[in-house]
């Protein structure tokens, strides 16, 4: 009997340091591997997560507001978004399977959390009856069966992944036809062709490496990094904004920018405001389109 157990345990153990083994994972981008340093694989795909984890503490910072008057919840996505970052260096320095999975878990995560706080209920499943704690707790039961399931096939995680931002952009094409807010409609359009990029480069990394490696180019996947952060991080900015505009009818989202609120781009965040205060005004009477109109015909 004992010797069954310690048998058993070192198959375990085996099991265990082979999906941390360096290279065990089935998935290998265009970069060349250990080319730059000795101890990590791909160089450029590691360090290219950068914006995961500088950006996110920055976010937190300037949605104190939001999350005070708005919901907490918009926090843990920004450290979500770091976990994705230091699990995509994890990855991409071992190119271990390990590295993968929470690669990608992180991200179903975020998608999750996303969901969860902000899908807007007029998409909700008709079972759901409008009830947002309802769609949470299908949201929390759907990432742990999915979470279960990236074991099986790994290889498919990121296809999967990407097919999951696809209907979410669909979804905030139509939500944009709704906005009046000029202000939010051109982060929306800046949002959807950074994605657009962002998509292009992963393809391109994925599927024509070697066209990009004989000019010498193996370094797209490194770009969809930068691209995908910053896609991922304004949509949620825009979504956040939609939560607000439509479900929280005593509140006003005002779309600002840091440092300078002039800049459009700079960094997007949400400001909460009274309906009737001196800020919404000045606001509406800038970006907000027919607001004159609407406003002399008590229509605001």
């Amino acid at each position: 009997m004992g010797g069954m157990g310690g048998g058993g345990l070192l198959d375990i153990y085996s099991m265990a340091w082979e999906h941390l083994r360096p290279g065990s994972s089935p998935v290998d981008w265009c970069e060349g591997n250990y080319l730059i340093s000795s101890n990590i694989a791909e160089f450029v795909n590691t360090f290219s997560n950068f914006l995961f984890i500088l950006l996110p503490p920055v976010l937190i910072m300037l949605f104190k507001e939001y999350g005070r008057f708005v919901t907490p919840g918009i926090h843990v996505i920004w450290v979500l978004l770091i976990v994705v970052g230091l699990s995509s260096m994890y990855f991409h320095a071992t190119l271990s399977l390990i590295g993968q999975l929470l690669d990608e878990l992180a991200i179903l995560w975020v998608f999750m959390a996303a969901f969860s706080l902000f899908y807007p209920k007029r998409y909700y499943p008709k079972f759901v009856k409008n009830d947002r704690k309802t769609f949470s707790w299908l949201m929390l039961l759907s990432a742990i069966a999915a979470t279960g399931l990236s074991w099986w096939k790994p290889i498919v995680n990121a296809f999967v992944l990407m097919f999951m931002s696809v209907p979410t952009m669909v979804m905030l094409y139509t939500e944009l036809q709704r906005v009046s807010d000029q202000r939010v409609y051109r982060l929306g359009i800046r949002s959807t062709t950074v994605w657009a990029v962002a998509v292009f480069c992963w393809i391109n990394d994925r599927i024509f490496c070697e066209a990009w490696s004989s000019i010498n180019f193996p370094y797209l996947h490194g770009f969809w990094h930068i691209f995908i952060f910053i896609a991922a991080y304004t949509v949620l900015v825009l979504f956040a904004y939609f939560y607000v505009e439509s479900e929280l009818p005593q509140r006003q989202p005002l779309l600002k920018y840091w440092p300078k609120n002039e800049f459009e781009f700079g960094i997007p965040f949400i400001s909460i405001r009274n309906p009737d205060s001196k800020d919404w005004l000045v606001y509406c009477s800038l970006y907000m389109q027919d607001y004159d109109y609407n406003y002399k015909h008590g229509k605001n």
